[in-house]
């Protein structure tokens, strides 16, 4: 693999492989692959795919982090990192998370958040196909185009146009635009695109994730308790009349829409959701006063 950034990286998680292994058998064991904006992210949005694929002989997990991390805040004993330190910091958190889980591969892109926003800037699709073409996955977990980050919603951008650039039958067979910097929540319970993501499974193991990222934890962003607690918000308010179907979800948009029409707009596609949302909320309410 060579990315387009002279400091990417592809990095095979210790203890996965047997010595002298190659990038190609670990590319090619990756069933489920997530791509995000940030180390953590991942962590965050995808690790019903982390649970799944942990410990089994035929399913893989891999990670792709497109960003470099540099521009993330800090306080604390990370107060006075500069932004290469950071950088540093951060990738070697996603490494061990990396480990910790038992990914396949671990992709980091590198590139400043700047370079993800600009549309323009042809290398990150270059950068996703060649992954997405050596890995083969059948499920493709990304952000969402509601999400209420510029950095997110760029990701998801060029993750659908890198998707749409290979044959229909090398495409994944789902894509799903998780939630991270905005809930899921609001999506109509009645559109079949709406996914839930059990996290259920192996809570030692997502707690020991949460933990790696200790320069955005202590940094002054507590993700961790945020997004357990997501989690079980979602499992419990999911259904108003019937007891806890899950303990712990992490809810998705079923994009795979946007990877089998290559004439599907995100855009018309995301307010579709929206504007459901909204007729639900009218009907609801003439209904009361």
């Amino acid at each position: 693999m060579k990315f387009t950034k002279i400091e990417s990286e592809l990095y095979l998680p210790g203890g996965c492989w047997p010595h002298g292994s190659t990038e190609t058998a670990a590319l090619e064991a990756t069933t489920h692959l997530a791509i995000g904006a940030h180390q953590d992210d991942i962590e965050f949005m995808a690790y019903s795919g982390i649970a799944e694929c942990y410990g089994q002989k035929d399913k893989g997990f891999s990670a792709c982090v497109v960003t470099n991390g540099g521009g993330s805040p800090r306080t604390g004993k990370y107060a006075g990192y500069t932004d290469a330190q950071m950088i540093e910091a951060r990738c070697n958190e996603q490494k061990q998370a990396a480990d910790i889980g038992q990914y396949k591969t671990l992709s980091l892109l590198m590139y400043p958040s700047s370079e993800v926003k600009d549309k323009n800037n042809p290398n990150i699709i270059a950068d996703l196909v060649q992954l997405l073409k050596a890995t083969r996955p059948k499920i493709v977990y990304t952000h969402n185009f509601a999400d209420k980050h510029d950095s997110h919603v760029a990701v998801v951008a060029r993750v659908v146009s890198a998707i749409r650039a290979l044959p229909m039958k090398e495409r994944p067979e789902k894509l799903y635009g998780c939630e991270v910097w905005r809930g899921l929540d609001w999506v109509c319970d009645d559109d079949k695109g709406k996914v839930s993501l059990d996290c259920a499974d192996r809570p030692e193991l997502a707690a020991e994730l949460m933990r790696v990222f200790d320069s955005q934890i202590s940094g002054g962003k507590r993700y961790d308790a945020a997004v357990l607690g997501r989690r079980t918000a979602n499992a419990t308010f999911a259904e108003s009349h019937g007891v806890d179907e899950y303990t712990q979800v992490t809810y998705a948009i079923n994009m795979t829409p946007l990877i089998l029409n290559d004439k599907l707009d995100p855009i018309a596609f995301t307010l579709e959701k929206i504007k459901a949302f909204e007729t639900d909320v009218k009907t609801r309410i003439e209904k009361i006063i």
